[in-house]
Parts: C-alpha cells; sequence; structure tokens
C-alpha cells in the first residue's frame, strides 16, 4: 500500500537503500541542483539534505527518479499494474451469476469509499503562521543560473514594453528561487470542482509570489472563471503527503475529474483533506509536510514570472502571470520540504511521465482503441514524440491514429507522432527509427497539420501553435499511393532460436 504520508515514504525508500543523506551544508541556490542533476542522469539515489543554507527545513529531491520509486510510491510493482487496475475500472467485467456478483462486492464497495474524506485535523497545521506567515523560510531552489534573471536575453519584447508602461508589472527583487514540487489546489467559484495541479511558484517576497499555469490548465480556467466573477481567487500550495499525491498532481485528468479521488483510487483508500486555516473555502491534504494559503486578486496588474529552465532543457521565457498573496504558512513539526529540478532528460520529471504513460494507456485505448501500445521518448520531453503502435488492417489507418490523437486531451500537444506495425516495439527507441528509415518514403508517408503545441514550445512560429509531423513508418498497403512490391522483414525461425538458445552453454561462448 502506498505510504501515507512524505516521511514514512522516506523511511521505507532509507530501508531500501534508495535513499542518501547528506549531513554537509549545501546551497539551495544552484549547488542542490548541480548534485541532483549529476545523480539523476547516473540513476542513483533519492537524496535529502540535511542542513540547507538559509533554513531550518532538510530537502528532499529526486524521490521518485526511478522505474523502482515511482512503482513504491504508487504502491505497486509495475508500473503496469496499475494500468491494468484502471482498465478494469473503465472496463468492467459485468457480473453474470449470483457468484459473480457476491465476488465483485468487495471492490464496488472500495470504489463506494475512494472519494476525499473532510477530517477535522491535520498534522500539516501542527504549526500555524499568519501574521508572520514568510515564504522566504522554504527553502526554495534557484535551479538554473539565469532562473529570475530579467537582464538576459530570456525575455518576452512584449514583457519588456509592459514594465516600461507599467511598471507595477515588475517584480519586486528576488532570486530566481522556485516552489517546484507542488499540489496547487483551486476550485471552480461557480461549480465548486476541485483542481490539483502541478505548477511552479516563483518567490518574491515573505508574502508575494508569481503563479505560473498555462491558458490550458485548469487553475487557469478557474482563475478565469473569477476574474469573470470579479472575485478574490482562494488558493493552497501543499508539499508532501500521501505519497500518490505528487504524482496524482502532474496527470492529464479530464477537465471536472478531482486529483484527490484519483489519488484515492491509486492509494486504495480515500485521501483525508482539512480545510485551510485562512482559506477555509480549499481543503489541502491533512498529512502534508507544508501548505502555503493565500490568494490571487484578478483586478490587480500581473508580475513578470521568469525566465525559468524548463523541462525542454531551455529556459522558458519571462512572462506575465498573477500574483499570488500569501495569507498562511502552515506546517507539520520538524517538516521535509520535497522539490524537483526540471532540465535536459533525464531528471526526475521523465519517471513521473512514464508512469503517466502506462497508467494512461487503458484510457487512450478507450479513446482510439487501434492502439496496442505507446511511448513517449526520453528525448521527447513529454509533449515533443511519441511512438505508437497499431495492428494496421486498412489503408491510412496510420493517419487516422494520428488525427485522433491530435484530438485527445492533453496528447493533443503531440508535436511528432511515428506510428509503426504490431510486431515492432515501441520502448525500443532504435527498433522504431530502424522501421521509419525502413519503411518511409517522406513524400507520401509524411504528414503536416497546423494546431495547438506546448506553450514551452520555443520552435513553434507562434506562442502555444504551429505545425506538427506525422509519420506513417507502417508497411505500405494498396490504397496508400504508390506502393511497390513490400518484401518480407528478415527473422529467424522460431525453431532455430530455441535450438540455439537451448545449446548456448555448448557453445562455450
Amino acid at each position: 500500500m502506498p505510504a501515507p504520508d512524505l516521511q514514512t515514504f522516506v523511511r521505507e525508500l532509507e530501508q531500501r537503500g534508495w535513499l542518501k543523506r547528506i549531513s554537509v551544508e549545501v546551497d539551495p541556490v544552484l549547488e542542490i541542483t548541480e548534485i541532483a542533476d549529476r545523480v539523476t542522469k547516473a540513476g542513483g539515489p533519492a537524496l535529502l539534505f540535511e542542513k540547507v543554507r538559509g533554513s531550518g527545513m532538510p530537502v528532499l529531491i529526486n524521490a521518485f527518479g526511478t522505474r523502482e520509486r515511482m512503482c513504491l510510491a504508487l504502491g505497486a510493482e509495475r508500473l503496469d499494474d496499475v494500468a491494468a487496475r484502471v482498465q478494469l475500472l473503465i472496463k468492467p467485467e459485468i457480473p453474470v451469476t449470483l457468484l459473480d456478483k457476491i465476488k465483485k462486492l468487495p471492490q464496488l464497495i472500495q470504489l463506494g469509499s475512494l472519494p476525499p474524506r473532510i477530517v477535522r485535523r491535520g498534522v500539516c497545521q501542527e504549526v500555524v503562521h499568519t501574521d508572520d506567515a514568510d515564504l522566504t523560510v522554504l527553502p526554495a531552489l534557484k535551479c538554473w543560473p539565469l532562473d529570475g534573471d530579467l537582464a538576459s536575453s530570456n525575455v518576452y519584447p512584449h514583457v519588456r514594453e509592459r514594465i516600461a508602461s507599467e511598471p507595477a508589472c515588475a517584480p519586486p527583487g528576488g532570486e530566481g528561487r522556485y516552489l517546484t514540487l507542488t499540489s496547487v489546489f483551486t476550485k471552480h467559484p461557480g461549480t465548486g470542482e476541485r483542481n490539483v495541479g502541478t505548477y511552479r511558484v516563483q518567490v518574491f517576497g515573505p508574502k508575494l509570489a508569481a503563479m505560473h499555469w498555462h491558458l490550458h490548465h485548469d487553475g487557469a480556467r478557474h482563475f478565469r472563471a473569477y476574474r469573470e466573477l470579479g472575485r478574490r481567487m482562494p488558493i493552497a500550495i501543499a508539499f508532501g503527503g500521501p505519497a500518490v499525491m505528487p504524482y496524482a498532481a502532474t496527470c492529464p485528468l479530464p477537465p471536472g475529474m478531482d486529483e484527490c479521488l484519483f489519488a484515492g483510487f491509486l492509494n486504495g483508500s480515500a485521501i483525508e483533506l482539512v480545510a485551510c486555516v485562512s482559506q477555509p473555502e480549499i481543503e489541502i491534504p491533512a498529512t502534508a509536510e507544508i501548505v502555503v494559503e493565500g490568494y490571487i486578486d484578478p483586478a490587480e496588474p500581473p508580475l513578470v514570472e521568469g525566465p525559468f529552465g524548463d523541462h525542454t532543457g531551455f529556459y522558458s521565457l519571462a512572462d506575465l502571470y498573477p500574483r499570488l498573496h500569501v495569507t498562511a504558512v502552515t506546517h507539520r513539526r520538524n517538516p521535509i520540504y520535497p522539490t524537483t529540478v526540471v532540465g535536459k532528460p533525464p531528471q526526475e520529471d521523465f519517471w513521473l511521465g512514464k508512469a503517466t504513460e502506462r497508467i494512461f494507456l487503458p484510457l487512450l485505448q478507450m479513446i482510439i482503441p487501434d492502439i496496442i501500445d505507446y511511448n513517449l521518448p526520453m528525448f521527447g520531453c513529454f509533449h515533443n514524440c511519441a511512438f505508437v503502435k497499431i495492428r494496421k488492417e486498412y489503408a491510412y489507418q496510420a493517419r487516422r491514429v494520428m488525427s485522433a490523437i491530435w484530438g485527445a486531451g492533453q496528447m493533443a500537444f503531440t508535436k511528432i507522432i511515428v506510428v509503426v506495425d504490431h510486431d515492432v516495439d515501441v520502448q525500443d527507441e532504435q527498433s522504431v527509427l530502424f522501421h521509419v528509415c525502413a519503411n518511409v518514403d517522406p513524400k507520401r508517408d509524411v504528414m503536416f497539420v497546423d494546431g495547438p503545441l506546448d506553450i514551452l514550445d520555443h520552435a513553434s512560429p507562434g506562442l502555444g501553435v504551429g505545425s506538427k509531423m506525422g509519420i506513417d513508418a507502417t508497411r505500405k498497403i494498396a490504397g496508400e499511393g504508390a506502393v511497390r512490391h513490400w518484401p518480407d522483414e528478415i527473422e529467424m525461425s522460431a525453431e532455430i532460436r530455441e535450438r540455439v538458445t537451448r545449446r548456448w552453454v555448448e557453445y562455450g561462448l
């Protein structure tokens, strides 16, 4: 079963030898990033920095930085085991006999217990700061050298013009330090639907920060609803809590689906929530380590946020985002501050994305049944590339699948899609590239479309919009343009493979 809180998760990591404690003092400005970057790229352990300059809180990083640690957080042996549970949820077997119905009863009872449960108290509020709330006591990282540097070239021209015409948009100092591994809790003012998202937050002072969310994020959608009503938007940022919560906050769930409900499904039991002390409309995990409470006033001018070294491997440019006013900081006694670094892959976030790839395969197959499997390769930085496997049955099926993916939720932002046949292992990137080179005529088999892209894609001609490419690397059949006789792919017979395997020791190799 997944750990109920971060401290339990840390103990489990340590018991398995998957965590390293660093007892010497380290600097949250750049130094922790460089250490974590080296360890993550080497497939190393989670790191707990016990002495962080300028803060009394230890810092945990790279907690999810391997497949094994991601599985531990989700309480599963394999990520595909979680996907199998999702598949049973969306395609349940209908019980026919009385015995089948009795066997199904425990599962139905469990599903009824998964919605979040509101409790009166939580360890996240063992220590409460309101008037003396101070964001700067958190060991927020400055991850990369040009983070927050408005003197660099990583600033949109319209932002410089806005600062010149409206000085109130200029940030009041700050070191380019960010809250990163966040669970940001908001509610829609009309429907009351909850959203939990992982959005970066730039710290500017004890009670001021900038909230970075993209236009298509649910948090931004809630913000627009508050702006239309002319009301302040309550908000809370939680760190830690149930081990499944950081992952659930990153999931590309459909709008209106509560991440806390999905976290309860992953957890196998309801997530306990407690009302914030200064923003009681918002509930947060009762077992969280730290909670930052506050509000956003849509009537106020936005604040320049960024630049920020992002998961694309480049700096995302400074732009205008809502200003967050802090009304309280609460935490448990002796809290751990969890954080993460993004940048050129591999980073810790790759494994969060890989979990989503595996767990959401059944949901993608429900929308597009043609898909057998898919892979979001590391070099694609999530939205830049997808390898897709299908069992081809008719002409231009690969193009139909590409078009369907470009209309499927967060997959719509995929810039390059490669479709291969059922006998190609999409998890083997060299195999996919071999079939791209072997099976593709560029003029016949490559298609281009225009549409929305990831906001962070700096290569697109417009912000969040541009062209996408689909590559049909399947075997070509009649009806797909000019197709010559297609040869068989070389493959050894099963009998000989079995014989050589059986006699391998005899060969002395």
